[in-house]
C-alpha cells in the first residue's frame, strides 16, 4: 500500500481513458507476521474474508475514484495474475497489453504511465482527421 499515492496520481492524470481496478490480495506484511518497519497501517494477516475486505477499505480512501475488489481466501487472483504482492497489468478488450513486473523491485509506475500517455498520444491522432479542400 506503500506505492498508493503514485498509483492516484496516474489514476487522476489518465482517468478520463481509462478506468482503474484495484485488486487487493493478501497482505504482504501482516503485522501477525513478516512486518515491515515502514508499513503505513497495522493489517494483520486475513482469516477471513471479512478480515480482507476491511482491509480493503483502506485502500478506497488512499485511491479516490478506482474500483476496489478483493481476491477470495484461496487467493486465486494472486496465483492467476502472479501478483505477489504488487503487479499492474492493461487489461484491453479482454486482452493483457501490459504485463508490469512483480512487485516490489519490478512494480513500475513509470512504464504504466508511458503506457497510458502513448495510448492517450494514439487516441488523439486517430481522431485527427485532415480535410483537403
Amino acid at each position: 500500500m506503500t506505492r498508493l499515492a503514485a498509483f492516484q496520481r496516474v489514476v487522476s492524470q489518465y482517468s478520463d481513458i481509462a478506468d482503474f481496478l484495484l485488486v487487493y490480495i493478501e497482505e504482504a506484511h501482516p503485522s501477525d507476521g513478516w512486518v515491515s518497519s515502514d508499513a503505513p497501517y497495522q493489517i494483520p494477516k486475513h482469516r477471513c474474508l471479512e478480515d480482507r475486505l476491511r482491509a480493503a477499505q483502506l485502500m478506497l480512501t488512499e485511491v479516490p475514484g478506482s474500483n476496489v475488489v478483493v481476491d477470495n481466501m484461496d487467493n486465486s487472483s494472486n496465483a492467476a495474475y502472479g501478483a505477489y504482492f504488487e503487479r499492474l497489468y492493461i487489461v484491453r478488450d479482454e486482452t493483457v497489453v501490459y504485463q508490469g513486473g512483480r512487485g516490489p523491485e519490478g512494480y513500475r509506475i513509470s512504464e504504466l504511465r508511458n503506457w497510458l500517455e502513448q495510448y492517450r498520444n494514439d487516441l488523439v491522432n486517430s481522431q485527427t482527421s485532415v480535410l483537403h479542400v
